[in-house]
């Protein structure tokens, strides 16, 4: 099916993909800024097909359904926004010494309906995918807007980020129990290009694909041997099990320069997806701008080659 693209001129699609990482996705939304103020066209113009997860998936929500521009989606990741979809449970701050979640998801959900009302994953305009997990099936699950037409946009970002120990488990409007798709791939790229290589039926694909940054902090391996739950849990667990460089060397190697990588390591921002301080956002930011000093250039000619 895909061997007559080589004999018509290429038209590629172009996906966006969008990691996890807590309130390091406004460093997505940074880059992104600065990407639409050099092309003069919104995330949604310049993109084809959409795909995330937690964060990233909320942004991509933003992106489609209501067309968010990157400057004004930035308005979204402010400190009191943070703070109403941080809501702590019932057990306060001891997330590591019980049996509770973090947070609840009730405060998150009314925010939510601040920007999405009632509207559904369907009513995207382009072809948008979010990330999760089934826990009783045991299996990724994505929720997009091609195949969910009964899910609603703010089911679908509490699903996508339901980060275990951080959020409850999300119940959708199919009955299915969804946590965080992170769990599985942190990074969807290669989701991403092979749910629009399906959908798009074709293999010109371009892939454009927007971390939150990474913790190369060095483990001390010896040390290692001795930790139990709360020693793993200090030295970033949660960020190991959700690291995907093998999912992105892999689609390096399939797409070449059809696929850029956006991403660097996060040094003195604070690993814990949670921290929304002033003084790590301010990090966090610095950290997009930084992004685009060494990467939009070629982020620009990227996206206007064929």
């Amino acid at each position: 099916m895909f061997f007559l693209d080589y004999f018509k001129k290429k038209d590629y699609k172009k996906v966006l993909s969008l990691d996890g990482g807590g309130v390091r996705g406004l460093a997505s939304v940074i880059f992104l800024k600065q990407l639409e103020k050099e092309t003069g066209k919104t995330v949604f113009e310049l993109f084809d097909f959409f795909i995330g997860v937690s964060a990233g998936g909320l942004n991509a929500l933003h992106f489609t359904i209501n067309k968010t521009s990157a400057e004004k989606l930035e308005d979204f990741w402010t400190k009191d926004n943070l703070a109403m979809s941080m809501q702590k449970s019932f057990w306060g701050q001891a997330i590591f010494l019980n049996s509770k979640p973090k947070y609840n998801n009730e405060s998150r959900t009314a925010l939510l309906k601040d920007y999405f009302e009632n509207k559904l994953i369907a009513h995207s305009d382009k072809p948008v995918s979010v990330l999760a997990y089934d826990v009783e099936k045991r299996k990724p699950r994505l929720i997009s807007s091609y195949d969910n037409s009964n899910i609603s946009v703010i089911s679908a970002i509490n699903a996508t980020s339901a980060a275990p120990l951080y959020y409850p488990t999300v119940k959708i409007e199919d009955g299915s129990w969804l946590i965080d798709g992170g769990v599985v791939a942190n990074n969807p790229s290669l989701i991403g290009y092979n749910e629009a290589r399906k959908h798009f039926k074709t293999s010109n694909i371009k892939v454009f694909s927007v971390g939150t940054g990474l913790n190369l902090k060095r483990l001390d391996g010896k040390s290692s041997a001795e930790w139990g739950p709360i020693g793993w849990l200090r030295n970033d667990i949660l960020g190991i099990l959700a690291e995907t460089q093998y999912d992105h060397e892999t689609l390096s190697d399939l797409l070449k320069e059809d696929y850029l990588r956006i991403n660097s390591s996060m040094k003195e921002i604070n690993f814990s997806m949670d921290d929304y301080s002033f003084e790590n956002l301010e990090k966090i930011k610095k950290m997009g701008m930084l992004w685009w000093s060494e990467f939009g250039d070629r982020a620009i000619k990227f996206l206007n080659s064929n």
